[in-house]
């Protein structure tokens, strides 16, 4: 059984609907878990999460960066 790597985490609430953004901002938020407004997810802090939060910084919060 792999165990967990310990590390920062990030909580993500999307506060703005992706609704008349681009496929690609719509694909982002559904990869991040995010479904509905105000729902918060956490994720471990990795640089390819980083490049997504980047992406569609517009339409969330981040909470532990």
């Amino acid at each position: 059984m792999a165990k967990k790597a310990k590390g920062k985490s990030l909580r993500i609430t999307l506060v703005k609907s992706p609704l008349g953004y681009s496929k690609r901002h719509k694909g982002t938020i559904r990869a991040l878990g995010l479904r509905r407004l105000n729902q918060t997810v956490e994720h471990n802090d990795t640089p390819q999460l980083r490049g997504m939060l980047v992406k569609v910084s517009h339409l969330i919060d981040v909470i532990g960066a």
